[in-house]
């Protein structure tokens, strides 16, 4: 079935190319002459709603229209995914990613220790680029595999073994200190001097398999998310820039930025509610399920908070 629109294009089409009269146009394909004169009537709203979705677009050229809507949603719109996916259409918005299927080389680990609440896993490990210039450097990423909160990002010419204590020293002087961290076989991870380090916090220290980077999913998703949205549209002139804009938008992806693994809640939205407790406080304290005096419940019986 043909829409309106696809008929006044045609009626509009024939008129310019001199085949008929606007009515002729009309009568021959079933289109009233009111409807082919009628001017859309857009109102004030759906165009600053419109405007808007398209400046979060052009904002974030690599989110889709779900993570867009989330945006919407989140400063007080009420929004359907649908409008979202129309308008950014329309204005020609495509995230097209092609991945790369990879086989497993080795087997993987088959209890490979997952996080189970806020800093039980961090996990650490190197992505590169270059500057205009074409000097490449190092950065050092750390993120919580609970919260996918990015804890530290660290960029270098040359990053050693030192340097990657200090990184982490000033992670837990500001998020605390982690049961568990995970990293991959680099010299700058298994150096005696980082070991003894963490050992001597209690820290341990999880190595994947070598060769094997699917061990270490909640990283590489970071990295792929880091290269795809800051690296590969930035062109950095020195070191001290490049160190400026990941710090900018280390604080973005913890703070705007929302995650569809978490609900599309911000890791900074999603690690607050990890620090709610669940046990009753004296400001807080625990609320019976029943209060109904003639239940048969033994007092003796319930449970002690």
């Amino acid at each position: 079935m043909v829409s309106s629109s696809a008929k006044r294009r045609a009626v509009k089409f024939a008129v310019e190319e001199g085949l008929g009269s606007s009515a002729a146009a009309c009568r021959s394909l079933g289109l009233a002459r009111s409807s082919y004169y009628r001017k859309n009537k857009i109102s004030k709203s759906s165009l600053s709603m419109r405007k808007e979705i398209i400046e979060l677009s052009e904002n974030h050229p690599r989110y889709g229209y779900r993570r867009i809507t989330a945006l919407m949603r989140r400063e007080g719109h009420v929004i359907n995914e649908k409008r979202v996916l129309r308008v950014r259409r329309e204005a020609g918005f495509k995230v097209s990613k092609k991945q790369r299927r990879t086989r497993r080389v080795g087997a993987s680990e088959p209890r490979r220790k997952s996080a189970q609440r806020r800093k039980d896993v961090w996990s650490w490990d190197f992505v590169t680029d270059q500057t205009a210039n074409g000097s490449h450097f190092r950065i050092l990423t750390l993120i919580d595999e609970h919260t996918r909160e990015c804890l530290a990002t660290h960029a270098g010419r040359s990053i050693r073994a030192v340097d990657v204590i200090t990184i982490i020293e000033a992670a837990i002087d500001r998020y605390g200190t982690p049961d568990h961290i995970r990293s991959d076989n680099g010299p700058e991870f298994i150096a005696y001097a980082v070991q003894d380090w963490l050992k001597g916090l209690d820290i341990k220290i999880l190595y994947i398999k070598p060769g094997s980077p699917w061990e270490n999913g909640y990283i590489e998703s970071f990295h792929d998310k880091l290269r795809d949205e800051l690296l590969n549209r930035e062109i950095f002139g020195t070191l001290r820039e490049a160190q400026i804009i990941l710090e900018s938008w280390r604080c973005e992806y913890n703070e705007e930025r929302p995650h569809s693994s978490l609900g599309y809640q911000t890791p900074s939205e999603f690690a607050a509610l990890c620090e709610i407790p669940l046990r009753p406080t004296a400001s807080a304290p625990f609320r019976r399920a029943s209060t109904n005096p003639t239940s048969n419940l033994n007092p003796r019986t319930e449970l002690s908070f």
